[in-house]
């Protein structure tokens, strides 16, 4: 029988699924009524800065591993080849650069939003623009992220999908309103054992009922599959090593540099140490779940050798073939199934919940707070709550758009991160590494740098191809792919549709840069920012350190040579003392009382 004529959820299948919901939300129930019980906007946003390093790298894994990943990663290497799987490369720089360059300046301000930083160096108005533009990519974000657990619930129970989205973002929205910043990290601890348990058991599973994995590795190597090294330089190919490994660490940069659902999570730890610790935690983890999902692709392609299969669960994209092949895989097993919709769900869970709380922390904290310095600790944590559970309705909304794309879930959500966090992440780097930069370069930068972006985004979308490899799971697709390559080779773009042909991949890369250079231009045209005018902390002496073989009086001309602060961690340093606090309640006109 063809498993997408049967919805096969037992009572076991329930039960799993329920048990996930029913946990989630008892962790929010737990923190809503113990410790604090969420009355400061410090335990609601900051859980009271008193996170130990494992819960803090698990979350961190769990709010970047979501179901897009779980969904989209083996529809990308079943279409394409394990090409993909070379962004493991760009976490090592994505994750040390954050490490030792982000967490340290952010920390040592002791900011709540990572925003706050963009006043302390610039300007309220250029805080106020960064803070619009992140909220605007998380919840563009948010939809992707509900819609695709919702569409597998629906393949699998016949369940109403928007019924599925709705309950999907309430369960969310209710435990992240209830149990702040804490309840949202522990959910994610848990959800993420759950996420590992669920990919694990469909491999299993699949290379058990392929053949073995002998037979596994013969039919993915037959098929093309296994890629190799590919130095091609040219930007306009999809995925070659450069795109992955060079331009993914400018997407790495936007998501665990200055992100802020991932920054309120460094600033959550107890200490710097703690912080920079769970940075590096998070590497191993993130390289097992790659793995885990691009060792998933290759056993789909070992089962059905390129087949598609999508249009049997009433969906023409290749995200839903990995929605079939779990259906298959795990159908007559009792729980299993069950337990990869958890999987899916607590992925989605734990990156809808830590993008509400953070969305309620910056425009607390940038849009209302400023506005409102007088407001009690009381109100401003009720209004927090009620923005967390604004946000989560709506995302709802947003879920709508998603299922009207015609790219894999995958690359729309690494679009909308190069789209829109490359130029925020260029808005940060211009601060934080050039002392010249002034606030007017800043803010015309950022405009540029988002206007380049939805120009090319949206240039791609209108002239977009795609390139999957052949699908034959035989020794003739070496013919194949040779006469595709031909035909490809001929028919490359030019003029202004080679420029929409850049691989996302390099978005970020390009718009960071674009929004660097255009603000360091109009910086220097309107009159650069002196050194001993910029908030100390706030500059980080990237090219000092570039530099280091000049002699001292060139360096001090050439670039800022200001030091960081204290290397010892675990001391008090400059910038935790009185005087620095108070200009920083100064910078931000906070209510000192």
């Amino acid at each position: 029988m063809d498993p997408s004529d049967q919805k096969f959820f037992t009572v076991i299948d329930y039960v799993i699924f329920a048990v996930l919901l029913a946990a989630s939300m008892g962790i929010g129930l737990y923190y809503a009524l113990s410790g604090g019980r969420q009355r400061t906007t410090q335990e609601f946003l900051m859980a009271d800065r008193s996170m130990g390093c494992l819960p803090v790298s698990l979350s961190l894994i769990a709010s970047f591993q979501s179901a897009v990943a779980i969904i989209g990663v083996p529809a990308e290497i079943y279409t394409h080849g394990t090409q993909y799987w070379f962004i493991g490369c760009a976490y090592i720089l994505g994750l040390l650069i954050p490490a030792h360059i982000f967490i340290p300046v952010f920390y040592r301000l002791r900011v709540s939003s990572a925003y706050q930083y963009l006043e302390l160096r610039f300007s309220k108005a250029v805080r106020i623009c960064g803070t619009l533009t992140f909220i605007f990519q998380m919840v563009i974000y948010m939809g992707v992220c509900v819609y695709t657990p919702a569409f597998a619930l629906n393949a699998v129970t016949g369940f109403e999908l928007w019924g599925t989205v709705l309950a999907t973002g309430l369960v969310c929205t209710l435990y992240t309103t209830l149990g702040g910043l804490k309840a949202v990290i522990w959910t994610d601890v848990f959800q993420t054992v759950v996420m590992f348990a669920g990919q694990l058991a469909v491999i299993v599973v699949g290379v058990q009922k392929t053949g073995g994995v002998a037979d596994v590795w013969r039919k993915v190597w037959e098929g093309n599959r296994i890629s190799g090294l590919d130095l091609n330089p040219d930007p306009t190919e999809r995925h070659t090593f450069w795109t992955l490994g060079v331009g993914g660490v400018f997407l790495m940069l936007s998501l665990y540099g200055v992100n802020q659902a991932q920054v309120q999570r460094y600033l959550s730890s107890r200490t710097e140490k703690e912080a920079v610790r769970s940075c590096y935690m998070v590497f191993p983890s993130l390289q097992l779940a790659l793995a885990l999902s691009c060792v998933m692709g290759l056993v789909m392609f070992a089962r059905y050798c390129g087949e598609d299969h999508s249009d049997k669960l009433a969906s023409s994209s290749r995200d839903a073939m990995v929605i079939y092949f779990v259906m298959d895989m795990l159908h007559g097993l009792p729980g299993l199934p069950g337990l990869f919709i958890a999987c899916l769900f607590s992925a989605a869970l734990s990156t809808i919940s830590s993008a509400f709380n953070s969305l309620a922390t910056v425009t607390m904290e940038d849009l209302i707070k400023p506005q409102y310095p007088a407001m009690t600790e009381a109100r401003a944590t009720l209004l927090s709550k009620v923005l967390a559970m604004s946000y989560g309705l709506l995302c709802l909304a947003m879920a709508y758009l998603t299922h009207l794309m015609g790219d894999s879930v995958l690359q729309v959500a690494l679009k909308i991160f190069g789209m829109i966090g490359g130029p925020i992440l260029g808005l940060f780097c211009l601060g934080m590494f050039f002392p010249w930069a002034n606030s007017i370069g800043a803010l015309v930068g950022l405009c540029a740098g988002l206007v380049v972006a939805f120009w090319l985004g949206i240039g791609s979308i209108l002239t977009r191809s795609t390139r999957p490899l052949p699908l034959e799971c035989s020794a003739n697709a070496t013919i194949a792919i040779q006469t595709a390559f031909n035909n490809i080779t001929l028919s490359q773009p030019s003029g202004l549709k080679r420029f929409y042909s850049l691989s996302y991949m390099w978005y970020s890369g390009f718009n960071c840069t674009t929004v660097i250079l255009i603000g360091l231009i109009i910086s220097f045209l309107t009159g650069p920012t002196k050194e001993e005018d910029v908030m100390p902390g706030t500059l980080y002496p990237l090219l000092g350190k570039l530099f280091c073989f000049l002699p001292e009086h060139l360096k001090k001309k050439l670039c800022c040579v200001t030091p960081l602060g204290q290397t010892n961690l675990e001391e008090q340093d400059f910038f935790q003392e009185p005087l620095f606090r108070i200009m920083i309640c100064r910078r931000l006109k906070w209510d000192l009382a």
